[in-house]
């Protein structure tokens, strides 16, 4: 089978993780994550790379980093070669230290970074290390929030603008952003990527399929870009309810459940459309799943809207 497209282009902006092979650790000791920054920074200076936010786990990474080159490609083989390198020569080993290759999702910066940053840094506290993010010391968190002077290769600044500035007030916006997730749950933003590749909008897509790629014949082996091809449009949901002899009273809910389910946007674009919160959609959505499952009427209902809807992806 061969191996998706890659997207790379000047400017690119990406969330890359890499794990260990069979979830092992691939770092052990805090020169193992030292020397891993270091690869980091010579990223920076050699190839370009610009880091906005990252986490060291024991058996993997997370980064937000942005590519002005367009040469993701040449900055991962860096950072990952150079780091296995070390690793092996210092334990005598030989073989991949990583889990196949690294993963990375193309990022639309201005509606993703600062919520993908406050992902990162929260990375510990969801693993169960530490209660609260700066205490963890192997992320770009403290620099983030001021009680660590940032390295000089860490770029804050561009997410932090978002909170004002680089002012003292801005930092405690943003660690007030992180921390309101703190006591509640919630979901990887990385889940709402189409296809695993791509987290935007549908504008954003269609943009990197069309001017990006060039509206080149590789730009169809782009999974999100054939997966958004395929979705129908809110509009074209709705309309396909409104045929059925659906009550007034669940027509809303039947059309917010089948846009969360086939029209692949995001939640709080499905709610943008309806007139309420993102977690209302989801709220809806189970609601009339645990509905149609007592009621035989509306489940045969939704196995036929269902059938439509998958009939115009096909």
């Amino acid at each position: 089978m061969a191996r998706p497209l890659r997207i790379e282009y000047p400017g690119a902006f990406y969330h890359v993780t890499s794990r260990g092979n069979e979830q092992k650790d691939v770092f052990k000791s805090q020169k193992d994550r030292e020397k891993f920054l270091a690869y980091l920074e010579s990223a920076v200076t050699r190839y370009g790379a610009v880091i906005h936010a990252y986490c060291l786990m024991s058996n993997h990474y997370h980064l937000l980093l942005e590519t002005p080159e367009g040469n993701l490609s040449q900055i991962m083989r860096h950072v990952n070669g150079a780091y296995t390198t070390y690793f092996n020569v210092k334990r005598k080993r030989a073989g991949h230290l990583f889990q196949g290759r690294y993963k990375a999702i193309l990022v639309e910066a201005d509606e993703y970074a600062a919520e993908l940053s406050r992902y990162i840094h929260l990375n510990p506290v969801r693993a169960g290390m530490t209660s609260r993010p700066e205490e963890y010391q192997w992320t770009s968190y403290r620099g983030y929030i001021g009680l660590n002077k940032s390295p000089d290769w860490l770029k804050a600044d561009f997410i932090l603008g978002y909170f004002g500035g680089n002012s003292p007030e801005a930092r405690n916006r943003y660690r007030k952003f992180a921390e309101d997730l703190l006591d509640n749950e919630y979901d990887s933003p990385l889940k709402e990527a189409i296809a695993s590749t791509i987290l935007g909008r549908p504008e954003f897509v269609h943009e990197v399929s069309e001017r990006k790629l060039g509206g080149a014949r590789d730009a169809r082996n782009v999974p999100a870009v054939k997966e958004l091809a395929l979705h129908p449009s809110m509009d074209e949901i709705i309309k396909r309810v409104k045929e059925e002899p659906v009550d007034e009273k669940l027509l809303r809910n039947i059309s917010i459940y089948c846009c969360q389910k086939f029209s692949g946007a995001k939640l709080k674009e499905i709610g943008e459309h309806f007139g309420v919160s993102d977690a209302a959609v989801s709220q809806a959505s189970r609601r009339l799943a645990l509905k149609a499952k007592k009621d035989q009427v509306l489940k045969k209902l939704i196995r036929r809207l269902e059938a439509k809807l998958e009939s115009v992806r096909s």
